[in-house]
């Protein structure tokens, strides 16, 4: 058995074609992510990529559609996100496929 520690993690990153990773692979990415309340984050959007994000806990606004715990959100390639965390958010994220550098801020 190997463990290894989301926090050797870099920004909740643990599968996907970079390092550190716990399984390499560039057929998609998985993240933990923690948003704290009022957290501003980038807008943006990818060119190659498809994310499913899962909100674990808490309440945010995407894109100005209200979101709230157990939801199931695609956003997919060429689709910009505007992020709002309205409250602490956990999330988990699967992306695909995993492409270095397929992040654009707007």
């Amino acid at each position: 058995m190997k463990i290894d520690r989301i926090e050797d993690m870099i920004g909740g990153w643990f599968i996907g074609d970079f390092e550190p990773s716990v399984f390499k692979t560039k057929a998609f990415e998985v993240c933990y992510k923690f948003h704290p309340a009022g957290e501003v984050w980038d807008n943006h959007y990818h060119k190659v990529a498809t994310e499913i994000n899962y909100l674990i806990r808490g309440e945010m606004n995407l894109s100005g559609t209200p979101l709230k715990q157990g939801d199931i959100f695609t956003i997919h390639r060429g689709e910009i996100a505007v992020p709002e965390f309205l409250t602490d958010c956990e999330l988990i994220v699967v992306k695909f496929p995993s492409v270095k550098g397929d992040k654009y801020v707007v």
